[in-house]
This record gives C-alpha cells, sequence and structure tokens, in this order.
C-alpha cells in the first residue's frame, strides 16, 4: 500500500528559498507524521505560479533548479514531485522533478502549453515530450502537469508505459464552477485510460490570479473517493494498494455559489496585500452597495489589518447615505473619517473659472468631484504606508461608468470582475453570515451622487438587463445577432456594446483585481484601445 501526501499549498512567485523551505516542512510532517511514501507539490511550485517574465532570466532559473537539489538533500527519506522550471540544451520546461533517496532521478517536462486566457505558457517553455513512471512501494505511479489533463495524450501514455495511478500537478486558477470542470475532466480521463488519478493544485493569490485548491483523488471508474477543501491550505493523504485503487478517504463539501465566490475574493484580497506588505487598507465608503460590499470583504480578508473608511459628502450626498455609511462603520466597529468636499470642489471650480466653460463641464463637474475623492484617499495611504481599495465593479468598468483618477484611483480592486447583480447577490450572502450591511442600501437604487437626484438608470439600462448581455458578449463572445435573437432589445444592445468599446482606454489604465470569472478585464481581455472594427450585424 502506497501512502501520497498532496501538498495543496501557497507558493510565492519569486520567493523560491522560502517555498523550498516550507516544502521541506510538509515533506517532513507528511513523512512524520502520515507515514507518506512520496509527496506531490504543485505546477511550478518552486518559483510560485506565474513567474512570467521572471523566466526569461537565467539567475532565476538556475536558482530554481540548485534549491531543487537543496530540498532532494533536505528530504531523504521521502519521494517527492517538485514542479520547477527546468533548463537543458538551450530550452526551458516546464517540469516535475521526481526526487528519491536524496536525488533527482526522474524529469518529467509538461507536453500541453496552453496559451489562452491567463495563459501564456509558449512565450516562456518548449513543449515536453515522453512518460515518467516509478513504483512507490508497490503502486507504479506516473506524473503529468495541469494541461497534461485536457488532453487525452499523456494520460493514455502515461497508463500504457504501466501506471496505475497518475499524479496531475497544478497551477489552476480559480473561476467560478471550475471545480466541476476539473473534477469531469479527471473522471473522463480516469475511465479512458482506465487508470486511478490523484490531483493536486495550488491554493493563494497571485495577483489577480486566486488559486483555490480543491485537490481530489478520483478511482479508474471516475468516482471521487478523496478530495481536500477550498481556499485553504492542506495535506490530502491517499492510500493506494499496488493495484492502483486509492481507498475511500474523508471528503468535505466544497463551496459554492455565493460562498465559494465571496471565499476567492477574500483570499485574493489578503495574499495581494499581505505578500506587497501594506500596513493599512483606505476606501471611500459612499453609503452604496459596491463600497459597503468591499469594507466588510476588506474586514473579512484581513480581519488584523488597519482599515479606514473615508466618507466624502457632497451636496449631492443624500443624508441616509452618511447615515448607512456610519451604521456599517459602527457594526464593523471601525471609525468612520468624514470629510466633506463641497469646499476643495469650490475652490477648483474658482481657480478653473473660464477653462471649464465647455459642452462638457456638467460631465466635468461630476468628474471633478470622484477625482477629488481620489485624491484625498490616495494621500490617506500614502500618510499611513497603506493601499486604496477600489470599489468599482465589473459592470461599471464594461461600460465606462467610472472615472479615470477618481473613484478608479488606487492600487486594488476586489469587485473589478463582479457583475453588479453579483455584488447584490454577494451583499445579502455576507448579510446571512451576520448582518454589517445596512438593509436600505441592499434596497436602495444605485446612485453615483454626482447630480441632483441621479440614479444609475439615468444612464445605464437596468442592471439585471445589462449583465445579461455584457456576460455574454464579454465572457461568451457573442455577437450582435446572437443577442438580438435571444431577445434582448437591437438598440439597447448597439449602445452597450458601443460603451463597451468606448471604455477601452479606461480598463486599461483600471488597477488590478481578483479574478472570478472565465474572462476578467486584464490578462484575459487584450483589445486595442485603438480600433475601427465593429463586431457584424444585420
Amino acid at each position: 500500500m502506497a501512502t501520497l501526501a498532496l501538498c495543496q499549498m501557497r507558493c510565492e512567485v519569486g520567493n523560491i528559498t522560502g517555498n523550498a523551505r516550507r516544502m521541506a516542512a510538509f515533506a517532513h510532517a507528511a513523512r512524520d507524521e502520515h507515514k507518506a511514501h512520496l509527496i506531490a507539490f504543485p505546477e511550478l511550485a518552486l518559483t510560485g505560479y506565474p513567474p512570467e517574465d521572471l523566466l526569461l532570466r537565467a539567475d532565476f532559473v538556475a536558482r530554481a533548479q540548485a534549491a531543487a537539489l537543496e530540498l532532494a538533500a533536505l528530504c531523504p527519506e521521502i519521494d517527492m514531485l517538485v514542479g520547477l522550471p527546468w533548463a537543458e540544451g538551450g530550452r526551458l520546461y516546464n517540469a516535475v522533478a521526481w526526487i528519491h533517496d536524496g536525488m533527482i532521478t526522474g524529469l518529467y517536462r509538461k507536453q500541453v502549453l496552453p496559451n489562452y486566457g491567463v495563459f501564456d505558457e509558449r512565450r516562456y517553455f518548449a513543449t515536453g515530450t515522453g512518460s515518467l513512471v516509478r513504483t512507490v512501494n508497490g503502486t507504479a505511479i506516473g506524473v503529468t502537469i495541469c494541461e497534461d489533463l485536457w488532453e487525452s495524450g499523456p494520460v493514455g501514455d502515461a497508463a500504457a508505459a504501466g501506471a496505475q495511478l497518475v499524479m496531475n500537478i497544478n497551477a489552476s486558477p480559480y473561476h467560478r464552477d471550475k471545480d466541476r470542470l476539473r473534477l469531469q475532466v479527471a473522471a473522463d480521463r480516469a475511465i479512458e485510460g482506465r487508470v486511478a488519478l490523484a490531483y493536486v493544485n495550488m491554493v493563494g493569490g497571485q495577483d489577480e490570479l486566486v488559486f483555490d485548491g480543491m485537490s481530489f483523488v478520483v478511482d479508474a471508474a471516475g468516482e471521487t473517493q478523496a478530495c481536500a477543501a477550498g481556499f485553504s491550505e492542506e495535506l490530502l493523504i491517499a492510500h493506494v494498494d499496488p493495484a492502483g485503487h486509492p481507498q475511500r478517504g474523508t471528503c468535505a463539501p466544497w463551496p459554492s455559489g455565493e460562498e465559494a465566490l465571496y471565499e476567492a475574493l477574500k483570499l485574493g484580497l489578503s495574499d495581494y496585500v499581505r505578500r506587497n506588505g501594506f500596513e493599512t487598507l483606505v476606501l471611500g465608503l459612499s453609503g452604496g452597495i459596491d463600497s459597503a460590499l468591499t469594507l466588510a470583504l476588506c474586514r473579512d480578508a484581513l480581519p488584523h489589518i488597519a482599515l479606514r473608511p473615508v466618507m466624502m459628502p457632497s451636496r449631492y450626498t443624500h443624508a441616509m447615505s452618511i447615515e448607512d455609511a456610519r451604521a456599517q462603520a459602527d457594526a464593523l466597529d471601525l471609525e468612520l473619517a468624514v470629510i466633506p468636499i463641497d469646499p476643495l470642489y469650490d475652490a477648483f471650480a474658482s481657480t478653473l473659472e473660464s477653462l471649464w466653460q465647455g459642452p462638457g463641464r456638467s460631465l466635468a463637474a461630476e468628474n471633478l468631484q470622484a477625482r477629488i475623492r481620489g485624491t484625498l484617499l490616495m494621500t490617506v495611504a500614502n500618510a499611513h504606508r497603506g493601499l486604496v481599495v477600489v470599489t468599482s465593479n465589473k459592470s461599471e468598468l464594461a461600460v465606462g461608468y467610472t472615472t479615470l483618477y477618481g473613484d478608479m484611483a488606487g492600487g486594488y480592486a476586489p469587485l473589478k470582475d463582479v457583475f453588479k447583480t453579483d455584488v447584490y447577490a454577494l451583499a445579502r450572502y455576507r448579510n446571512r453570515q451576520g448582518a454589517v450591511i445596512p438593509e436600505r442600501v441592499i434596497e436602495r437604487a444605485p446612485s453615483a451622487e454626482l447630480r441632483l437626484d441621479q440614479k444609475d438608470s439615468d444612464s445605464l439600462p437596468a442592471y439585471d438587463v445589462l449583465d445579461a448581455v455584457l456576460k455574454r458578449y464579454v465572457e461568451q463572445d457573442w455577437d450582435v445577432n446572437g443577442l438580438v435573437a435571444a431577445g434582448f432589445d437591437k438598440r439597447l444592445v448597439d449602445e452597450v456594446l458601443r460603451l463597451v468599446r468606448g471604455a477601452e482606454h479606461k480598463r486599461k489604465q483600471a488597477p488590478l483585481g481578483t479574478r472570478v470569472t472565465p474572462r476578467a478585464f486584464g490578462r484575459d481581455w487584450r483589445y486595442p484601445v485603438t480600433a475601427s472594427y465593429e463586431p457584424p450585424r444585420t
């Protein structure tokens, strides 16, 4: 019987020494506490994923390879599968080193290199060939890496080479429902290859990506036999007999729906703040739904960090907005700073005098309020070595309903990939865990409060309609004809798509934010700012 440890761990990009040190600790725990014969770490665990253009530095790759040798010497009593970049023959491979008796005794080189969405592996890596199969305490184990699972060849080749179980190591980023998709693909490969499959995934946030863990083991019939938790580190232990049959283990339910989405946003935000050394979070609390959810998220993700909400009312701010902001700050035991901006606005207006007497003055006046607020928040953050957390959502960013150097000013936008309708769903979910967002914030009509009696609906379609169009256009590449055929009004579709194209320059200047959908504005979305193309229509 082989005992395998799937190490679902955080791996920090660039922190090769720190990653290796933690891997050694996990390896000793797996051997000493669980009597494991083999421990498998995530894809590129030594360097973190994705290291991007750090991979173009020969010193970076050489340090990773040296660290693998040092790690091997530290853990001679257990076999290890270690993900790292491996340079040989003038080429660089996304590889797994098989470590046995304190030495690297085999290498597997990734065969299927993803080059879509957030992935850009062909920029860095050469395509590997061949299988790697070793016997561990009577069980023949093969190795594949992440995308290799999504095509039938590598798993089938490992099975043909004698593997009774295939260990697939991953750095697979989260998006909604990705866990079910992975599980189905793994079951398909296991059934095709008549081989059990163990899937170990990374966990943690890296810039806009978040890795959810959710490692698992399936048998040759595609049935799940064990699984790790979502969004947390864990050593998943699996026992496999000499015929490759995994024993039934523990399998707690994975979070789904709003719970999974909220956990992903928390993890992405907390790791970004922690790894980049920010000491304080600052955000504008307006009394609206986006800032209310963002504040709750910040407190939940980083309960011990200094959190400074700032209310900046103007002559257009309703009294209930101030009341609701105070109520939420009190519910979270936070001190709310209130800074009226009318004196600053009047000073700007007086200074500008005739310079802003143009056809766009009314819009300029609205944007000036947002930019005053952005300046105040950035100044507070600078004074406290902090980070301004931006509260804009995906719906606003898609259609440009946001102000450059105003409400876009800041370093991280947790809701950047969250549509407005999902903001409301998340707010309701959070309040079910303990009410911290005033109910009136959720129920009232959304407004930027930049002019008298302003509502979002003055400029935009209802959010349930807008988001339905945006999801299909942005995430699924529907065209105008398809949208109209699905029942959306053609004039509305034309206007929404016009707004999306016109806001590209804003998105290019937007801060990072956690990716939680199959296509986020960021690594997934690479449209030109200057382009005359318009989708065809009938």
